[in-house]
């Protein structure tokens, strides 16, 4: 076997830059410590499943020096998952992923010669948030009301991306990489992002959220995409930016989801706090975090009070088991977003996309499995 010549400190930085456990990555590469030191090296074939293992396009591993990676969108991060940090592969590769899907179905709309969508960039930051958030809402059909009425977070949410979905919003939630179900996402590190365009503007979800701050996570990026401004964010609601851009787009998503003057009216004083925001949390389908945040903004708790109140909330959120499961079919098409899933299937069978084009951007090996999400989606 031939072997290849790469430097030790490529291999380092691999392993650093996948984020896994050295010792996992020893057990499967027995001669890994022996590769690092520069005592042997690796064959193409040993190399490609290290660069497979490590998530690393394998031309990267020949290269004289670590390259530094950016995230190739605007990164308004200014939370735990810090913009200036090196972006994880799961970032990256999920990033990527949306954006070929952005581009196949942009060109896919285009040549069913749809018109732009009227209400990408028709906001900006100096324009009320209460008047942009009341807009977005009239456009959505959000009512609040019949939100209530809505026997779960759950409900709500996917009530809520079908709204978008109607509008020409590709909504995608995934906790994981593609359908790599061993590259879990992680919040931490980013809750979603806003890809602009006034064909396909595409929102995506770390589904590794809970459903109630996913709630609040898609609301700040269609703002993002009212504003016509593409963004990876970390949005949270108990973020006061400096950013003007993000501190925009988080009072508008809270004023969507819970408008200040329904709040005042709905809060009650006397009563217990952790009682009111759990009542409040239900009636809204909001999480509970962003009814501190609407207390906070409707006078009813200090600066301090709020973010003690809020760091405690966070801290008991955290220790709530998560939940798994759930409809095959139904998480393909959340992953992928309805609207583009149908399109593509539709596309393929059509013989306008090739089959293997359609499995790369789904994430699918079998034609199987392809067919019986048309299925699901009423496509075939």
């Amino acid at each position: 076997m031939n072997n290849v010549t790469v430097k030790p400190e490529m291999l380092l930085w691999a392993c650093k830059r996948s984020g896994l456990n050295i010792e996992s990555l020893l057990n499967r590469f027995p001669k890994l410590e022996l590769w690092k030191n520069g005592e042997a090296s690796p064959t193409l074939k040993q190399l490609e499943k290290f660069a497979k293992a490590t998530y690393t396009p394998i031309g990267f591993l020949f290269m004289q020096e670590p390259l530094v990676e950016k995230v190739p969108i605007p990164d308004f991060r200014v939370g735990t998952g810090g913009g200036q940090q090196q972006p994880s592969p799961d970032l990256l590769d999920t990033v990527y992923i949306c954006q070929q899907r952005q581009e196949w179905y942009r060109e896919y709309v285009r040549i069913a010669g749809e018109d732009p969508i009227e209400f990408v960039g028709s906001a900006n930051p100096d324009n009320s948030v209460e008047e942009f958030a009341a807009r977005i809402r009239s456009t959505l059909g959000f009512n609040i009301e019949e939100r209530r009425e809505m026997p779960t977070w759950t409900d709500a949410l996917r009530s809520f991306i079908e709204q978008a979905d109607e509008l020409g919003i590709l909504v995608m939630v995934n906790g994981v990489v593609g359908n790599n179900n061993r590259r879990k996402l992680n919040p931490y590190e980013f809750r979603g992002f806003a890809l602009v365009d006034d064909l396909a503007p595409l929102v995506f979800i770390n589904g590794s959220d809970t459903k109630s701050a996913q709630m609040f996570t898609l609301a700040h990026e269609l703002a993002h995409i009212w504003l016509g401004q593409t963004a990876l964010s970390d949005a949270e609601a108990a973020q006061i930016t400096g950013n003007k851009v993000e501190r925009w787009c988080n009072q508008v998503a809270a004023e969507l989801l819970v408008p200040l003057a329904v709040m005042r009216s709905e809060y009650k004083k006397n009563k217990p706090l952790d009682e009111e925001v759990k009542r409040l949390a239900r009636y809204f389908k909001v999480s509970t975090l962003v009814i501190l945040r609407r207390i906070h903004d409707a006078g009813g708790l200090s600066k301090e009070q709020f973010q003690k109140a809020y760091n405690a909330e966070l801290r008991r959120l955290l220790e709530l088991p998560s939940g798994s499961g759930g409809n095959f079919y139904l998480t393909q098409a959340a992953r992928a977003s309805k609207r583009f899933a149908r399109a593509l299937i539709s596309s393929t069978l059509d013989g306008q996309t090739l089959y293997r084009d359609a499995f790369r951007m789904l994430g699918f090996s079998k034609q199987a499995t392809f067919k019986d999400l048309g299925h699901s989606l009423g496509v075939v």
